[in-house]
């Protein structure tokens, strides 16, 4: 440790910042935030309720993303200093301190940059994540709902509000299929990249035999709208199916068919929401989604590359992005960036990040291959 050279990495974080600043474009981020800031404040502000929502919804994620980096600078500045007075005082036990802030500081300062590979049309939006098990019976039931658990954790971790829309729960164990949204700044760009096919081994639970079992689950993520988005439904086109709504083993969770499915007759996209207690709410939630997935095939369609925005999977062999590992070895790989990790109970109790950080890594460096090709 004594022959760490701060200096220099110190000045690194600083080019880092410097280049994210730059990317980020902190003086239009200024302007913007005053602007806004005005806008919240004015009287009439709420006469309007879809603008209201949008200016504060924008405000909140500026100025969270302007706190973030103002913060980071500050943590930085006062690394400086820790340095400075534990190598005049000779003191070890500073500089351990230092040495371990300055491990953390790299991690933020490498979290932040991804933000600013996070560049695509949508990918500043809140997320709806929708999980479907495939191939491998129970098994598959059962992973599906292990997945739904890992990536509400991630949320929780992160302080992201979950708002679940729809559960459909299997007959033994597991789910069938699981819609809910992160509500959360660039929760679309960070989770778009879990889009794909996931991969379970493991010896089943399930087995009275104990033997190893292999299977599959879909993921696929979707931004939410907002009100400029242009995608409009015929309602003559979408077929409305009201339902009493249940729980794991078929228990009733509402005693009355408040429950909403909506299926899009022309492409056959079918949706639906039991998380509210009315109907009418129910309804409202699910046409959120609805709308969002039909964005998201217009989008596909129109740049004839379906899987950018929406994962088009069939949960089953010879799809698979990420393989979880449980038997004979432990272990949590992804197949497209090559990352692994050797704790899969971490991953499954929400610790992602390092998976996600290096499939936008991966993305941005196919795009730009893409590009130049």
């Amino acid at each position: 440790m004594a022959g760490r050279d701060f200096d220099t990495e110190i000045k690194q974080l600083r080019a880092t910042m410097k280049t994210v600043g730059q990317v980020l474009d902190l003086d239009a981020m200024r302007v913007e935030i005053a602007d806004l800031g005005e806008q919240v404040a004015a009287p009439d502000l709420w006469d309007d309720q879809e603008n209201a929502t949008r200016v504060t919804g924008r405000l909140s994620m500026l100025q969270g993303e302007w706190d973030r980096y103002t913060a980071l600078e500050a943590r930085v500045d006062d690394l400086e200093v820790m340095v400075e007075l534990g190598t005049e005082e000779g003191d070890a036990e500073t500089m351990a301190d230092a040495e371990r802030e300055l491990g953390r500081i790299k991690k933020s300062v490498e979290s932040l940059e991804i933000r600013t590979l996070l560049s695509g049309e949508y990918d500043e939006r809140e997320a709806i994540v929708t999980i479907r098990s495939g191939a491998g019976g129970v098994d598959a039931a059962d992973f599906a709902e292990m997945l739904m658990r890992m990536y509400t954790r991630w949320a929780e971790q992160h302080k992201y509000g979950v708002e679940v829309y729809d559960v459909s729960y299997a007959e033994e164990a597991g789910i069938k299929s699981a819609e809910f949204a992160i509500h959360a700044p660039y929760a679309y760009g960070t989770l778009s990249v879990e889009a794909g096919t996931h991969r379970l081994v493991r010896i089943s639970p399930f087995d009275n035999q104990g033997r190893r079992q292999t299977s599959f689950a879909a993921v696929e993520v979707v931004p939410v709208l907002e009100q400029t988005d242009e995608i409009e439904i015929d309602e003559n086109e979408i077929r409305v199916d009201v339902y009493r709504s249940g729980g794991p083993g078929g228990q009733s969770v509402n005693t009355t068919d408040s429950a909403v499915r909506l299926t899009h007759l022309p492409t056959g996209t079918v949706v639906s929401c039991q998380n509210e207690k009315s109907q009418l709410q129910n309804k409202a939630s699910a046409m959120v989604v609805l709308k969002a997935k039909l964005l998201a095939l217009k989008k596909a369609e129109e740049a004839a590359l379906k899987k950018d925005l929406k994962g088009d999977v069939a949960a089953s062999w010879g799809d698979q992005m990420r393989n979880y590992v449980l038997n004979p070895y432990q272990i949590v790989k992804d197949l497209r960036t090559g990352f692994e990790s050797g704790n899969p109970s971490a991953v499954f109790d929400g610790d992602l990040d390092d998976f996600m950080e290096a499939g936008i890594r991966w993305r941005r460096g196919a795009e730009k291959a893409t590009v130049e090709a």
